[in-house]
């Protein structure tokens, strides 16, 4: 179950971990180092991304209750991508900031988060320059000389969109805007054409005016124009965009005709993806069983519960990591020790007590918080993790770490606090107390 390590960690990869755990947050990145349990998937999710790599599409659905990591699991395998020199963005669906039944939403958080392995987000811009880049290298390339450049790039922008331009003519002709803008030293009119490429409303006429393009980015647009940004990534030297929709299961909360809309843009989604509408996108929606199977959620439309049905009957052991939905199995009081104790062992190697980490939080502690930390969330070893790790971390490991004296068995007595918590969390403590959680106190059995 425990992720051995043969290679020695960067101090700044460590710290990015240890700081995201102890702030109770899934770490950004470096999480290969904490990936237990996740190498059943490893074979076939790195043959997807290959797959995408060399062109097609894929779209994945991942389930799992609240506590069993899926935010963790998608960032793990955006890493994976990363790697494989994919852009990446990760997007919470919510239905006040990105509903989605409003692609162009969509579209628009996607360019705002858009990560590469060597820009952070936004990374649209770069990405549109390094395209124009590679436009005029091939143009050299191909013998052009200086004074035919413009012209030759034009052509080449041209034929590269071509099939982007079948839907959306909107796209070619922004990026038009924005070199001639650029061409006049124009930053403003550049930077804002560029916004307007990214889906933002209320970009000034003036800008939109001189790039030739009108009004605001619609929902059929969105999709065009996200077959324009695979279209710029792959010439300009990405392999593939991977995005994750986060939290698909919020959608049962709203209104029955958003929801519905949203299902449906959904099922448009998949049937797009599928039809090789979007060469080199790895498109993955994460949601709670009872979104897929309850009847406020997937199953409320049909031919979308069609798409997505996958068999569940047989023992997790057996589960088809090639499936269009797979299931994240969660945590139990092994596994949640076995990531304790990785969490302590990557910690101890650059803790300045070094051995008294190792020797003071020893696994038989790391079991007793954990089984601790589960208790005071009514024994719900699944939904624990993140404020064990929060507790592992802040609560022990720096002390340990900072006071020779301080010994956890003696001095430390988990506390979870309202405020510290999460709402299910919140409600599943509440449980245990028999009220509303406040400064409640749990004991450590030891």
């Amino acid at each position: 179950m425990i992720h051995h390590r043969t290679t020695p960690v960067s101090a700044a990869r460590r710290r990015t971990v240890i700081d995201a755990l102890r702030r109770g947050a899934v770490p950004e990145s470096g999480l290969d180092l904490l990936a237990s349990g996740l190498g059943r998937f490893e074979a076939a999710l790195d043959a997807e991304l290959d797959a995408v790599a060399s062109g097609e599409s894929v779209f994945k659905a991942v389930r799992g209750e609240y506590g069993s990591g899926k935010t963790f699991f998608t960032r793990w395998l955006g890493e994976r991508a990363k790697r494989r020199n994919f852009a990446v963005a990760e997007i919470q669906v919510s239905e006040n900031e990105t509903p989605l039944h409003k692609l162009e939403t969509v579209y628009r958080r996607l360019t705002e988060r858009l990560t590469t392995s060597s820009f952070p987000p936004s990374a649209l811009r770069p990405v549109v320059d390094a395209w124009f880049y590679a436009l005029e290298e091939d143009a050299l390339a191909a013998g052009a000389s200086e004074e035919e450049l413009p012209a030759e790039v034009e052509k080449l922008l041209v034929a590269r969109l071509a099939e982007v331009s079948r839907h959306a003519p909107s796209f070619a002709t922004a990026l038009r805007g924005y070199r001639a803008a650029l061409a006049e030293g124009d930053e403003a009119t550049a930077a804002a054409v560029l916004a307007w490429l990214g889906g933002q409303p209320h970009v000034a006429a003036a800008a939109r005016r001189s790039a030739g393009v009108r009004g605001d980015l619609d929902h059929f647009g969105a999709l065009g124009f996200l077959q324009g940004l695979l279209t710029v990534l792959r010439d300009s030297g990405h392999t593939g965009l991977f995005v994750v929709l986060d939290e698909v299961e919020t959608l049962q909360r709203v209104r029955s005709d958003a929801r519905d809309k949203a299902l449906n843009a959904l099922r448009q989604l998949i049937d797009e993806v599928h039809s090789g509408r979007f060469p080199g996108l790895y498109l993955v929606i994460t949601g709670t069983p009872a979104f897929y199977d309850g009847q406020q959620g997937v199953q409320r439309l049909a031919p979308l519960a069609q798409r997505l049905a996958t068999d569940f009957t047989t023992d997790p052991r057996f589960d088809n990591p090639r499936a269009v939905q797979i299931r994240l199995p969660g945590f139990n009081q092994d596994s949640l020790v076995g990531l304790g104790v990785t969490i302590r062992d990557l910690y101890a190697e650059a803790a300045e007590a070094h051995e008294r980490v190792k020797t003071v939080v020893d696994d038989a502690y790391v079991a007793d918080l954990a089984r601790a930390v589960g208790g005071a969330l009514g024994g719900k070893v699944g939904v624990a993790p993140r404020l064990f790790l929060k507790k592992l971390v802040g609560d022990v490991l720096d002390r340990v770490d900072q006071f020779e004296d301080f010994d956890p068995r003696q001095h430390y007595r988990l506390t979870v606090v309202g405020s510290e918590l999460t709402d299910v969390e919140r409600n599943l403590a509440a449980s245990v107390t028999g009220g509303p959680v406040s400064a409640d106190d749990f004991d450590l059995e030891l």
